[in-house]
């Protein structure tokens, strides 16, 4: 993708990034719409995004992460399972070379909904 290219579309998103990352991504996007089923698709600062009455999660490809923004805040049962995937702003990191635990992003999407959507 480049920086002019303006995305419309979750779909026009993952045609822009690399196969493994297209596959992780539908695979996120499916977790969201099936633990989130009335959020509705929608690009946001040029990532995947869902949205209720606000958008509530973003999801982006790196070169070797995957990203989920923004951070939990109010579960700390869940927090302390994310610790591993946590950066210093308490966004989420899920490195590329590792096995994707889309059960936990699961439960990260549906308490995003629950604290912003």
């Amino acid at each position: 993708m480049t920086d002019q290219t303006k995305l419309t579309s979750i779909d026009a998103y993952l045609l822009s990034v690399t196969p493994e990352a297209r596959t992780i991504l539908a695979n996120i996007r499916e977790l969201i719409q099936r633990n989130v089923p009335d959020a509705q698709e929608t690009i946001s600062y040029q990532m995947p995004a869902f949205k209720r009455k606000r958008t509530f999660i973003y999801f982006a490809a790196f070169q070797k992460h995957i990203g989920i923004y923004p951070p939990i805040k109010h579960d700390e049962a869940l927090l302390k399972e994310l610790l591993p995937f946590r950066n210093d702003k308490g966004n989420l990191k899920f490195p590329l070379n590792q096995p994707i635990p889309y059960e936990l992003i699961g439960r990260v999407a549906t308490a995003l909904a629950q604290d912003y959507g």
